[in-house]
């Protein structure tokens, strides 16, 4: 099946609102599930789209962007997995291409991050001045650098077709994908820093310190350790204001 450039037109619109709905309320647009059902209704086979979908879902089960952390987009990985999918008419290939796709956007999810505090600068200056429409203009437009980061990789990809994808994932310098892989381990790391900044972190130390043995040293699950913490949290009610605190 031939992609042409309209239904590169509308996956590029459709990963645009994507990215842009998760920095909102997000109604779950940008899972991985929906993201794959909407393609395929777009390209004409849904099926395709609830499989390769439910894969990546599967693969995002825990993943987050706490804090600031820089994750694999699945929702493009989805739009671009059944796209070529459907276009291959092979699953298992337009799951390895979404995939690949997935990988490669936490490179342009960093730069579309860096863009981004261009706005941030430029909103603070409005402050500093009581122009608080500026503020809000500011506020709005910041959108924009977050949505051509998806909108545009996507229309290229369907345009140019899974040859193309490949080859450009191939000619990336390595020094390129080395710099934006320690930009990437950086920002989580600056993420939780800031959150910490604002919670009680003295106060509750030892969960702090349960928290990281669970995960640095026992290799426990991100879903596991909440159960844990849910858990400490209703045993710490409990001793400390009797269960009807619970």
């Amino acid at each position: 099946m031939e992609l042409g450039i309209g239904v590169a037109i509308l996956l590029a619109i459709w990963a645009y609102i994507g990215i842009v709905i998760n920095l909102a309320p997000g109604l779950a647009w940008h899972e991985p599930i929906i993201a794959g059902t909407v393609t395929g209704l777009i390209v004409g086979d849904v099926s395709v789209g609830l499989q390769v979908g439910a894969a990546l879902t599967l693969m995002s089960l825990g993943m987050h962007t706490y804090g600031g952390t820089t994750i694999p987009d699945f929702h493009v990985g989805s739009i671009l997995g059944t796209a070529f999918g459907v276009a291959t008419g092979n699953v298992e290939t337009g799951l390895a291409i979404g995939i690949s796709a997935a990988l490669l956007m936490i490179q342009l999810d960093v730069f579309g991050r860096a863009v981004t505090t261009g706005f941030i600068h430029a909103a603070d200056r409005y402050v500093e001045k009581g122009n608080f429409r500026g503020v809000t203009l500011m506020h709005l437009l910041g959108h924009i650098p977050w949505g051509l980061t998806r909108a545009i990789p996507v229309f290229l990809a369907i345009w140019l077709g899974q040859d193309a994808v490949i080859a450009f994932t191939e000619w990336m310098p390595e020094w390129f994908m080395a710099g934006m892989q320690t930009t990437g381990r950086i920002l989580p790391a600056l993420g939780f820093a800031l959150l910490l900044g604002q919670l009680p972190v003295k106060k509750y130390l030892p969960f702090l310190a349960i928290g990281y043995v669970l995960f640095a040293y026992l290799k426990v699950p991100v879903i596991g350790i909440a159960i844990a913490a849910i858990a400490l949290a209703v045993l710490y009610m409990q001793v400390k204001g009797g269960t009807e605190n619970a």
